[in-house]
């Protein structure tokens, strides 16, 4: 029996890593406290409990934070347009921060110095695990098996912690046949691994769960309040209406995900500097970062908006890192809300196969100008001024070539 090395929480999914590392952790001497997190996954969680109570646990937790991580987390995300390297919606990167926000409050309850989490040393949810646990709580130690050459020698691979898990009773849902890795969660379901790290191989759908293009189509009002959150969603064709933030955005996935809305198959740039393989599903996620990118513009100043754009550029990077906690998150974060003040008003959209749709849309906070701006209507605007603006416009452009004339005719001679 190894010695006692205290108590240790384990962010525990009941899949083939955490079960087993449940396991491994035990021989190692801890008692294990599990906790699993609701943010939205299809899971049985009272078999999730009894599964592990059953490898040994010593107690588990299982919370539902759903709205929180609706309302503190993906809020944030919509209203900042994040976007990582122009495509990638940050599902996972979303979750992970409030994952440890909840973990490392449980330690602290239960007197725990320890945390653990199943990521492997080669992706970035070790990195956002455990910068977010180190913000939280510095004092807290992170037990990250997947780094100790003691587990990832004798695991070198799936083969050998499926072996294990034969030999210690542990059921899995995953077999050789289907090896790939998927997370999920409110956001997003992503998938990658086994067969999917082959960038050529062509991903068909047929282990997702959202892919499905249908033939009629929706026409939707997205309606935003101030600060700029989803405050309701109007289904035009039944008159169906939600207005809590997880019940319009679990509706959202549904509606989105039936029309394959936000399937994405990309390569991106991992935060420990190798680039990997990922098919994300982002329903209600893509339909939001439509509607309010659109929104945005019909309200917000030009110069405010170019501005904002650079910190939405920003903050993508550091939510995708891990940099959820960290002080320069925290101001962007305060900057982009700030930035929201204006942003109100309703989008008309329409979801189609896989695509979104932008119908029109209204606010009380609009610049749009009408008369200003019509081919009809002079309004208050003076069509000659423009001559006076182009002019001023020109003169660096003229001086530039007019320079570039010369040079060319010196090296002509």
């Amino acid at each position: 029996m190894a010695q006692s090395k205290g108590t240790v929480v384990l962010a525990y999914s009941g899949g083939l890593d955490t079960s087993c590392i449940l396991v491994w952790l035990k021989e190692q001497g801890y008692d294990v406290i599990a906790y699993l997190a609701n943010i939205g996954q299809k899971e049985d969680f009272e078999a999730a409990r009894k599964k592990a109570l059953a490898l040994g646990a010593k107690k588990v937790y299982i919370e539902d934070v759903s709205r929180e991580f609706v309302e503190h987390f993906i809020w944030p995300a919509v209203q900042a347009n994040a976007l990582y390297e122009d495509r990638y919606l940050l599902g996972t990167a979303l979750a992970r921060p409030c994952i440890a926000r909840r973990l490392v409050e449980v330690a602290q309850r239960e007197g725990a110095q320890h945390v653990a989490h199943g990521a492997t040393g080669k992706g970035n949810d070790q990195v956002r695990f455990e910068l977010s646990c180190y913000a939280l709580c510095p004092k807290i130690k992170v037990v990250a098996p997947w780094r100790l050459p003691e587990f990832y020698q004798r695991f070198p691979g799936r083969r050998e912690l499926m072996d294990y898990a034969k030999k210690h009773g542990i059921p899995v849902p995953v077999t050789p046949q289907t090896p790939w890795s998927m997370d999920e969660n409110l956001m997003h379901i992503s998938y990658e691994a086994g067969i999917l790290e082959n960038p050529k191989v062509i991903d068909h759908g047929s282990h997702g769960a959202g892919g499905v293009s249908c033939i009629r189509s929706l026409i939707g009002n997205f309606t935003a309040g101030r600060p700029c959150v989803p405050v309701k969603v109007t289904n035009t064709g039944d008159g169906a209406t939600r207005s809590s933030a997880l019940e319009l955005f679990v509706y959202l996935n549904d509606i989105a995900g039936k029309h394959g809305v936000g399937r994405i198959d990309i390569v991106e740039n991992r935060f420990v500097g190798m680039k990997s393989r990922g098919i994300y599903e982002t329903p209600a996620g893509t339909i939001l970062y439509h509607a309010h990118l659109d929104i945005e513009a019909f309200t917000m100043d030009r110069e405010v908006r170019k501005i904002k754009q650079g910190l939405s550029l920003k903050f993508s990077e550091l939510v995708y890192n891990g940099f959820w906690h960290s002080p320069e998150c925290e101001f962007l974060r305060e900057c982009i809300g700030r930035s929201q003040e204006p942003v109100e008003g309703t989008v008309r959209l329409s979801v189609f196969k896989g695509h979104v749709y932008i119908l029109g849309r209204e606010s009380p906070r609009s610049l749009y100008n009408e008369e200003l701006v019509s081919m009809n209507v002079q309004g208050d605007y003076e069509p000659a001024d423009a001559t006076g603006f182009i002019n001023i416009n020109s003169l660096r452009l003229k001086e530039y070539h007019r320079l570039q004339s010369k040079v060319t005719v010196k090296q002509d001679e």
